[in-house]
């Protein structure tokens, strides 16, 4: 069945309509709030090959039609307008954003939190993964006379403190075994940092030999297991005002789902490095999210290194102004990062 131009512009228009709507959309609707020129029997015989062609569903015999997730996947591709940022919009991501930076985590908040604000959506954003950020200070901290803290900055910002069981050493050992680790160690990535480099010392101090062996496999076992993926969450009570989550099982299930890290990450995982990836529906691959669409997109915090970018919300979403507004943030982001603010 030949998919002409006609058809495309009511599907566009019964996909707006919905979006704005949240109701099925009939012929007769689009008739008399369109001027197309044709009847409504003929809108009708238009949509009813668009259902048949999948584009659009028809939930009841008697209601009208909804777009399918093939259908939202044709008006994202090709029909829909890309909304445009007012420029007191622009402003409010730059001054919020570019005013306040004081830590990389900061800054990834409240980006977030913006992207929920002016998508009403459920946002997220990943912090640039640790393992791929230089080591730009260490310490180790005596706590107390059995336990020692080993604290690690990235020069994302990313702070890490980890809890060590070393007994009867002095803070003064542990002060010279950091500034050593540090200056064997400092700039190079997390995820280079290996047991060669860590004993190489010993070489420096030869008298805190046994304190450093001891410390090998810890750093080792530590670096290796570190959890690397952080999410900043907003808006996830954004859905209770969503028709599609009046039902409180849906609800539910939806907010059970978005608590599991892995499972949230998963969304943007595979996500493209350049530019702006929208899932629909199964699309996304995660069954707990079926129903769902992900506007996705990267920032750069440095070459290797690059954070993830999430609005997660039902395949009825206002995909122009949402790609609009992930697009802005993602660019502000990486232009943050890469000292264009600073």
């Amino acid at each position: 069945m030949h998919m002409g131009d006609r058809k495309l512009q009511i599907l566009k228009l019964v996909i707006d309509d919905f979006i704005s709507t949240a109701q099925p959309v009939g012929s007769r609707t689009i008739a008399k709030k369109y001027t197309l020129g044709v009847s409504s029997a003929t809108i009708r015989n238009e949509m009813a090959d668009l259902e048949e062609l999948g584009y659009l569903e028809q939930p009841h015999t008697s209601a009208g039609r909804v777009p399918s997730d093939l259908g939202y996947r044709l008006y994202v591709d090709s029909l829909m307008k890309e909304g445009i940022l007012a420029g007191e919009q622009m402003q409010v991501i730059r001054s919020l954003l570019v005013n306040r930076i004081i830590e990389v985590e900061d800054v990834i908040h409240q980006a977030t939190q913006l992207l929920s604000d002016m998508t009403h959506m459920t946002s997220f954003i990943s912090l640039p993964l640790f393992k791929k950020s230089k080591l730009s200070n260490m310490k180790l901290v005596k706590i107390n006379e059995s336990k020692v803290l080993l604290i690690l900055v990235s020069d994302s910002g990313v702070v890490k403190s980890i809890h060590l069981g070393l007994r009867d050493v002095e803070q003064s050992i542990l002060d010279n075994i950091s500034d050593g680790l540090l200056h064997r160690l400092e700039g190079g990535t997390i995820e280079d940092i290996n047991v060669k480099k860590i004993s190489s010392v010993k070489m420096e101090y030869p008298e805190f030999s046994s304190v450093i062996d001891y410390l090998i496999p810890i750093l080792r076992d530590t670096l290796r297991d570190i959890d690397d993926v952080e999410l900043s969450l907003e808006g996830a009570k954004t859905i209770f005002d969503l028709p599609e989550f009046h039902d409180v099982s849906k609800a539910k299930a939806f907010l059970q789902a978005i608590e599991n890290k892995d499972l949230l990450y998963g969304v943007i995982r595979d996500i493209d490095q350049d530019g702006i990836t929208v899932k629909i529906g199964s699309e996304i691959g995660i069954d707990e999210f079926k129903d769902c669409s992900v506007v996705g997109a990267t920032y750069h915090f440095n070459e290797d290194n690059i954070g993830r970018i999430g609005v997660l919300g039902p395949t009825r979403m206002d995909y122009g102004k949402i790609v609009s507004v992930v697009d802005y943030i993602r660019k502000t982001l990486t232009d943050i990062f890469s000292g264009i603010y600073l």
